[in-house]
């Protein structure tokens, strides 16, 4: 089983990924750990503020990733931003029968009457070095983007409105 987490950063994307392995013992990878991997050993010369473009160059990795697991019977977790939303689409029916998709997205209300704890547990899992540029206008500004396209793409929303609770079983 393949469980694909994405979100807005901020999201909780990685503290799920985490209660994940804790609950199933499935291994799970950051993309993120993949993309500075990338960037700092110089094989791309994209930077942090090439969102789009680290999509695009590092979905094709993933996937390849994500097929070998499947084609091996391995369990993994997979979070990041960098998972575009017309993922399927590069998937056979035999791959998508053992993908799982979340897409964890905040309301305007939760952001507004939580970003101090936001910004405080952004640090449960990672160390973020530099977190100045997270405001709240621009957490705001993300999660709306990352929710209307998984409307668009009819994805498997987690909507995270009063509180943040996320437990639910991935069978």
């Amino acid at each position: 089983m393949i469980i694909l987490i994405t979100g807005a950063s901020h999201t909780g994307k990685t503290v799920l990924a985490q209660k994940l392995l804790e609950k199933y013992k499935y291994p799970y990878l950051s993309i993120d750990h993949l993309k500075m991997g990338l960037i700092r050993s110089g094989i791309t010369t994209l930077t942090l503020d090439d969102d789009d473009r680290l999509t695009e160059y590092l979905w094709p990795i993933v996937c390849e990733m994500i097929k070998t697991a499947i084609e091996n019977k391995q369990n993994l977790i997979v979070e990041g931003c960098y998972i575009p939303f017309d993922w399927k689409k590069d998937f056979v029916k035999e791959y998508l029968d053992n993908i799982r998709y979340y897409c964890l997205v905040m309301s305007e209300s939760y952001i507004k009457n939580h970003f101090d704890n936001i910004k405080k547990y952004a640090r449960v899992i990672e160390n973020r070095i530099d977190d100045e540029w997270c405001t709240m206008e621009h957490v705001l500004n993300e999660n709306a983007k990352f929710l209307a396209s998984a409307k668009k793409y009819d994805a498997n929303i987690v909507f995270i409105d009063d509180c943040y609770e996320i437990d639910f079983d991935i069978y």
